[in-house]
């Protein structure tokens, strides 16, 4: 004969836990072995049975002052001529207990409203969007129209779907409640009801505008406040700006997904900018003063003598806002030496004389890779 555990342990609770610390234990421990969610599944049967015979008494207070006085013996059928409990896989009178402790599983987390009957009243659904953004928006912030598709407050009903501004009325399969009760062997099961769906309200008179949704379609046009730093591939929220909720319920949100247009000049390292310009021979030898765009119009950047291919040069303030501060990042600069082409024979003289010309110490990288050739095997 097996040996019952203490209620208590059974829950995960002390004994000096409140009535609410034992809701939420049992709450956890039936949406995690419900027969629902395991089906054929003994060993979370029995969890799930031995989960509720221990609510079923310490949520009790007379139960559960009994069985801290006496433990199993208190609450047993036989012990002081009645009175005690004994679990039966259903769940007697407290069907209360048993719908808001179970409306995530069955109900999708609609609470019930006052009076044990379901709202019907819904949050209106989030709209999600692409907003394409030039890179000095993303860089300076902005603002941009944006203009969608989305439901509003159907004006013929006032957005309760009923036509001429009525109101729905109680299911009469589940009288509001929103699911009915059905017993499958050992235990009573929630089922959303199929009169309703769910909602505990019937609409025996819909819109015509609306065919009973409570929304229509429209366009929307906002002004959507683009954030200096934002980057490409995150996301803005609306809070509100999203679909109309059912019957009183609050209205969803839109969320804005930033796309960058890629620049001619920039790319972005986090809040740097880089860009890449060429000078020529004479320029990275002789040394030159060249025009570099930036993000605020172009600038004079000096190019000192003996300058080569690779080299960065690094402006300061000259890159894109940090997303929420006052501060801006650099822009680096990458030079690439062109070498000249298409020369006539009179230039190629030229640069035969000023190679002849040329000591080790001119192209100081060039002899070292010459000198380290004569050791390669």
């Amino acid at each position: 004969m097996s040996v019952k555990r203490d209620f208590y342990e059974v829950l995960g609770v002390g004994k000096t836990a409140s009535a609410e610390d034992i809701k939420k234990a049992y709450r956890k421990l039936a949406l995690k072995y419900h027969p629902d969610r395991n089906p054929n599944n003994k060993e979370s049967e029995n969890k799930f049975k031995e989960a509720t015979e221990a609510y079923e008494v310490l949520s009790d207070p007379g139960k559960k002052t009994k069985y801290d006085q006496f433990g199993h013996a208190g609450v047993d059928n036989s012990f002081g001529g009645g009175g005690g409990s004994t679990y039966s896989g259903g769940f007697g009178d407290y069907s209360d207990v048993f719908g808001d402790i179970f409306g995530d599983l069955f109900n999708g987390g609609r609470g019930a409203s006052s009076g044990g009957r379901r709202s019907s009243s819904r949050r209106g659904n989030d709209l999600e969007t692409t907003m394409e953004v030039k890179f000095e928006d993303a860089a300076f912030g902005g603002e941009r129209d944006l203009s969608i598709s989305s439901a509003k407050v159907c004006s013929s009903c006032g957005g309760t779907g009923v036509e001429g501004h009525g109101h729905l009325e109680t299911c009469p399969t589940c009288k509001g409640n929103g699911q009915v009760f059905v017993r499958q062997g050992f235990f009573s099961m929630g089922r959303t009801c199929s009169t309703c769906g769910g909602t505990g309200s019937i609409n025996k008179n819909p819109c015509k505008a609306c065919k009973g949704v409570g929304n229509v379609r429209a366009i929307k046009n906002l002004k959507v406040k683009i954030p200096a730093g934002i980057s490409d591939g995150q996301s803005l929220k609306l809070s509100g700006e999203g679909e109309p909720g059912r019957n009183g319920g609050p209205t969803g949100d839109l969320y804005v997904h930033i796309r960058v247009r890629p620049h001619p000049f920039f790319q972005r390292d986090d809040f740097d900018v880089i860009c890449q310009i060429p000078i020529t021979f004479y320029q990275a030898a002789v040394g030159a003063e060249v025009e570099v765009p930036t993000l605020d119009g172009l600038v004079k950047m000096k190019i000192p003598s003996g300058t080569q291919t690779g080299k960065t040069f690094r402006l300061h303030g000259k890159g894109i806002y940090r997303l929420g501060g006052h501060t801006r990042g650099d822009q680096l600069v990458h030079v690439s030496v062109e070498t000249p082409v298409k020369l006539s024979r009179e230039q190629l003289e030229l640069l035969k004389k000023l190679d002849a010309s040329m000591s080790d110490s001119s192209n100081p990288t060039f002899k070292k890779y010459i000198e380290s050739l004569k050791n390669f095997r």
